[in-house]
């Protein structure tokens, strides 16, 4: 298994459409995509981190590549994207 592993920043402002644009537009897409396993989305008042679970690397790549090369919600910016190794899980 691997994750992909994002970080985003949210100008201020943007936070209440930010969290609606992940509900309604990013979660559905990326649940759809190849290979999801499960994913965690997390914020504060500035900022995010996910880790979306994909069953084989070429899954998770193309997730990354996803995050990388679509356009982010109004005020978002995507900060990293990195494809890593799930080595345990618990």
């Amino acid at each position: 298994m691997h994750a992909v592993i994002i970080s985003v920043s949210v100008d201020p402002g943007h936070l209440e459409a930010a969290r609606k644009a992940l509900r309604e537009q990013v979660v559905p897409r990326v649940k759809g995509a190849s290979g999801f396993v499960k994913g965690i989305w997390t914020g504060n008042d500035d900022s995010g981190l996910s880790m979306t679970l994909f069953k084989t690397q070429e899954d998770a790549e193309a997730g990354a590549a996803m995050a990388r090369n679509g356009p982010p919600p109004p005020g978002v910016t995507v900060r990293s994207v990195e494809v890593r190794e799930v080595i345990v899980e618990a």
